[in-house]
Parts: structure tokens; C-alpha cells; sequence
């Protein structure tokens, strides 16, 4: 099997309510900067981690990422998102012509986010408050990739690493949304991917052309 290119830019989108500071931004974070100094050692560029703090709202929030990568070409974008930042990941894989790696993704937050409106905190600065609305509903809605109750478009662009026990989101719905996708299914991890740097990581970079190791 031909290895598909390296891309340079490896975007992480985060969660609803998290952060770059999340630990699965992190561990990835930190497993992409010991392949940078692999590739150092070999002549190569380094991949260009980015992991922005995505606003409320959705629509503010895939604008802010399309300037980011403004300029890329599809094989040169690789794309992790976890529950909502899978979701957009979703959007921009499609509309982009890019890969993506989800952890366990919402796949219909316009429905399963409405009793989260009004004011929130955040997971890692309670200090920091903000608004969630009836419009940061409707612009999830927009982002729709076609049906989200049918399997997604294209499904060969994504890898879903789903667990069996996410204590938030339906495992099984997932799974029928990205049916034809590489899929991992995890028996444990809930909703966080506990597991995630120890049995996940090196697959999701080897699906996306980053690091030593091939897809399990």
C-alpha cells in the first residue's frame, strides 16, 4: 500500500466547554513534538501543531479555523476533533477535501446541546464564563453534513475512535453515522477516552500520515 503524504498541519479541535488545555490536546501535543524530533534528525519539516480556543458559537468558530488554514491544500491538513470539535471536524473534512481523526464526535449537538442554553463556565477555568444560545443552536444545525440519522459522505476520509461506554453520547449512533469509516470501537474510556494516549494516539497519527506506525 503507497504511504499517503505527511501533511504539514495538524489541527486539533477541542470539546463544548474545553480547551487546548484538555488532556487529549495535550498527549497529542506532545507525541507530535517527539515526532518532530524524529523527523529533525532526518532532514524533514516539522508538522505544525494547531489547537486554537474555539468561541461559542459554532459559526464564529469554523470561520476563525478556515482563516487558519487559509492558504493549504487538502493533503497538507489533517484534522482531530473530540465530541463537538469532532463535529466540526466533520464539517471541514467534507468541505475541505481533508482527513480527520474523531473521538468520540457528537454527531447531533443542535439536538443534544438545546438544555445547555444560557450562562456556562469553563471545564478549565471556572472563572471564565460565557453565553450559549438558541442562535449557537441554529448554527449547529447549519452545520450539518447532510443527514446526520444516515451514514456521513465520503466516509473513507474519517477514522472514529468511539467507546462503548461514552456516558454522554449514544455509541451506537455513532457508529451508524460513520458506518463504511475506519472505525475503533473501545469497550472502555467513556466519554473523556481515558485510553486515548495508550491505545488509540499512534493509530489516529498513523490514519492521518503522521508517525512511524500503520493503521491497526
Amino acid at each position: 500500500m503507497t504511504r499517503m503524504p505527511t501533511p504539514s498541519h495538524l489541527l486539533y479541535l477541542h470539546g463544548f466547554r474545553s480547551s487546548p488545555l484538555s488532556t487529549k490536546a495535550q498527549q497529542t501535543a506532545a507525541r507530535l513534538l517527539a515526532i518532530n524530533g524524529s523527523r529533525s534528525s532526518l532532514g524533514l519539516p516539522p508538522v505544525i501543531w494547531l489547537c486554537p480556543q474555539l468561541p461559542p458559537s459554532p459559526r464564529q468558530a469554523i470561520r476563525d479555523v478556515l482563516q487558519t488554514l487559509q492558504g493549504l491544500t487538502p493533503e497538507n491538513i489533517a484534522l482531530v476533533g473530540s465530541s463537538l470539535g469532532g463535529f466540526y471536524a466533520t464539517w471541514l473534512a467534507h468541505h475541505l477535501g481533508c482527513r480527520a481523526a474523531l473521538l468520540n464526535t457528537a454527531v447531533n449537538p443542535a439536538r443534544d446541546l438545546c438544555a445547555q442554553i444560557g450562562e456556562l463556565s469553563a471545564w478549565h477555568d471556572p472563572l471564565q464564563h460565557f453565553v450559549f444560545t438558541q442562535q449557537h443552536v441554529d448554527e449547529l444545525r447549519a452545520l450539518q453534513v447532510g443527514d446526520v440519522s444516515s451514514p456521513v459522505p465520503d466516509p473513507w476520509r474519517f477514522l472514529a475512535v468511539i467507546a462503548r461506554d461514552d456516558e454522554l453520547l449514544d455509541w451506537h449512533e455513532s457508529t451508524a453515522r460513520f458506518a463504511g469509516s475506519t472505525l475503533r470501537l473501545a469497550d472502555g474510556g467513556g466519554h473523556a477516552l481515558d485510553n486515548y494516549a495508550h491505545d488509540h494516539l499512534d493509530a489516529v497519527l498513523a490514519f492521518l500520515g503522521i508517525g512511524p506506525t500503520a493503521p491497526r
